[in-house]
């Protein structure tokens, strides 16, 4: 993980978060862009998503990254600090024991919902304290597929997550530029780079009911049969997923 450069990633996934981009208006002039860097395949291609699209698009950006570190002994992403470096871009590296704190504040919830919620109110402040207006998440289009499928089946609601949008406290807008593109192609692209990804194994997420990793498996299962599934599951969603915007990044 010595002097590390920008990847250019594969057309095909540049080209889908270029859409996205543009879609949404996720992007505009003079933005200051906060990056959760979580060290998984998906945040790190999203990095260099972001590195080359700064050095090619006609508007202008900043762009910074920060990783929240819980204190899990299966998780170490201390490396990414030397990493990010390397790349010249401002870090912030926060640690945390949210593990400990899940174990005596944490009522009625499961514990990756409630490290969700820590991390992102942690990212929130790193970026309201730094300056940075938008924060940018690395889910893509099987996250938000997951989502919606396990709203309806679990929660009885037609949800997901935005694509765009501005957060409660009305300071900060999060952008997820990876809503169309597949998990598969981040994982192609991390593989094939490679990118220095650091393995997160939490033993409370395999302690818990696996329904998401269920609804993964019925999405694959279903997709072998019907090709067009995402597809179809992209347009179902769309009108959950915030105000579709055209003619800006």
């Amino acid at each position: 993980m010595t002097d590390p450069q920008p990847i250019p990633p594969p057309k095909p996934l540049l080209s889908a978060a270029g859409r996205a981009i543009g879609d949404y208006g996720m992007i505009q002039d003079g933005d200051r862009i906060l990056l959760g860097l979580s060290g998984g395949k998906d945040s790190l291609s999203l990095l260099h998503l972001l590195l080359n699209l700064r050095a090619k698009a006609p508007v202008r950006f900043e762009l910074a990254c920060c990783t929240v570190d819980p204190q899990s002994p299966e998780y170490d992403p201390s490396p990414l600090k030397a990493y990010v470096a390397a790349l010249g871009l401002p870090y912030f590296y926060e640690s945390q024991p949210i593990l400990a704190s899940a174990e005596e504040h944490m009522k009625g919830d499961s514990f990756c919902a409630y490290c969700s919620r820590m991390r992102r109110g942690i990212l929130y402040r790193v970026a309201r304290e730094n300056g940075y207006g938008v924060l940018a998440l690395a889910q893509h289009l099987d996250d938000f597929a997951e989502t919606f499928m396990m709203s309806a089946f679990f929660g009885g609601k037609l949800r997901t997550m935005g694509a765009n949008y501005v957060n409660d406290a009305g300071d900060v807008r999060v952008i997820r530029p990876l809503v169309y593109a597949r998990e598969r192609q981040m994982r192609d692209f991390a593989e094939r780079a490679p990118l220095p990804v650091i393995f997160e194994n939490c033993p409370a997420c395999f302690s818990m009911p696996m329904q998401r990793y269920q609804i993964k498996q019925m999405l694959a299962d279903q997709e072998k049969q019907h090709p067009a599934l995402f597809a179809s599951l992209l347009t179902a969603m769309r009108p959950l997923m915030g105000e579709h915007k055209k003619g800006s990044m």
